[in-house]
């Protein structure tokens, strides 16, 4: 995976890069360094894939993951 990360303590998102020239970016949530969720869906950027990882990870801090 990148290091590629940004922290919002307890959670750090990752950019995973694509492999092939062309190819798509992931993104994965862990939570102190344990995998916590990964990207369901491709995304054409860096850029989308870090909005989109992003947009979950505030769910999770507001709670929405607890259930």
């Amino acid at each position: 995976m990148s290091e590629t990360a940004t922290n919002i303590h307890p959670y750090s998102l990752e950019i995973v890069p694509p492999k092939a020239e062309g190819g798509s970016y992931q993104w994965a949530i862990r939570k102190n360094g344990k995998l916590m969720q990964r990207s369901d869906r491709s995304h054409p950027s860096e850029a989308k894939a870090r909005e989109n990882g992003l947009s979950q990870v505030e769910k999770l801090l507001s709670g929405a993951g607890d259930r």
